[in-house]
């Protein structure tokens, strides 16, 4: 099924610098990071990304610290001006676009989730849902109930007279999330959105952040730097590395096929058995006469396992929307489990 693209990144660099563009030659030819520091001082942020983001996806941009994904996410909604490149939004090049038309976009067609929540202390929880729409010049009286709506569905019915000070961490991030949705914005920017939250507190916003996007399937841009949490929400995943896409693609198909030894390393850890799903790792080909039962295409290996109670002989039939599309035999959940630089690594 072809994907419409909602946000298109193409041949994009940024540099910082007072002679940004000198300096850009340089990192064309071929010039990395350390190397551009050393010898112009300058810092290159990012070095030539080219990333496609499709419409009502998650996309999750992750990396550790300095690798590029913040300034990446700002570059989309132009708070940070690129050396070079295009951003390309719902067909058009974003970077052509003057004061007034980059001013609408921000109010109507992209909304952001910052990490340390970004509410106006003086403000009421309810006035800071309706931000958005208050810009627009939309009357108290007639976004309240559209605040008090979205504050309802993240959980937070009748805390709109409420202000931020009240609310604890995970509250205040919900009111975020509510802020974002009420703009009616079609793309949400999340720039490590739920990093200063409690484990606990951030495993229950993951979980929101789902069901919304279950029903009202925006284009979310995501930017997180623990992999748990990347591959527990995006639809496509992009890792960066100083400044560079080393691997993107669907997270399954990035645990199961790592490109380099950076993202084995990443990947390492990983428990594949609770992350890997049926689809990734199931045979399309062939569904057998007997069966050890019925399994769901997206159900985690984990479970697999679990119903099999650790048996190897067992084959099932995987099922989706009631309909056969495959099987899955035990040693083929057993070598997906086994990370690929171990698979080839000889005897010790």
């Amino acid at each position: 099924m072809n994907k419409t693209i909602k946000v298109s990144i193409r041949n994009l660099y940024k540099i910082f610098g007072d002679d940004p563009l000198a300096a850009l030659e340089d990192v064309k030819a071929g010039m990395g990071k350390a190397e551009l520091l050393e010898t112009r001082n300058h810092v290159l942020g990012l070095n030539n990304i080219n990333v496609d983001m499709a419409e009502g996806e998650i996309t999750v941009i992750m990396g550790l610290s300095g690798s590029g994904k913040s300034t990446l996410i700002r570059h989309l909604n132009r708070l940070i001006e690129p050396t070079a490149g295009e951003v390309i939004v719902n067909g058009v090049n974003i970077l052509e676009y003057n004061e007034e038309q980059l001013r609408k976009m921000r109010r109507e067609n992209m909304s952001m989730v910052f990490q340390k929540f970004a509410l106006l202390p003086h403000r009421s929880v309810a006035e800071n849902t309706a931000m958005a729409l208050a810009t627009r010049g939309i009357p108290a009286s007639q976004y309240t109930s559209e605040a008090e709506k979205w504050l309802e569905r993240v959980g937070l019915g009748g805390y709109g007279d409420h202000h931020p000070h009240q609310l604890s961490g995970g509250m205040q991030q919900r009111v975020g999330i509510a802020r974002a949705l009420a703009s009616n914005s079609d793309i949400m920017l999340m720039d490590e959105a739920f990093s200063a939250l409690d484990p606990l507190i951030r495993t229950d916003m993951q979980n929101l952040l789902l069901e919304l996007q279950a029903e009202l399937h925006k284009t979310i841009i995501f930017i997180t730097h623990d992999l748990d949490e990347a591959l527990k929400l995006a639809d496509h995943l992009v890792i960066l590395n100083d400044g560079q896409v080393i691997q993107q693609g669907e997270p399954q198909d990035i645990l199961l096929n790592p490109a380099d030894p950076y993202i084995e390393d990443f990947v390492a850890d990983i428990n594949r058995a609770r992350v890997l799903r049926v689809r990734s790792v199931m045979d399309r080909n062939a569904i057998p006469d007997e069966v050890s039962g019925d399994i769901d295409v997206n159900d985690n290996l984990e479970s697999v396992i679990a119903k099999s109670q650790g048996a190897l002989e067992h084959c099932y039939r995987v099922m989706s929307d009631g309909k056969p599309v495959g099987s899955l035999a035990m040693p083929a959940v057993m070598r997906a489990l086994v990370p690929a630089h171990a698979s080839h690594t000889g005897p010790l």
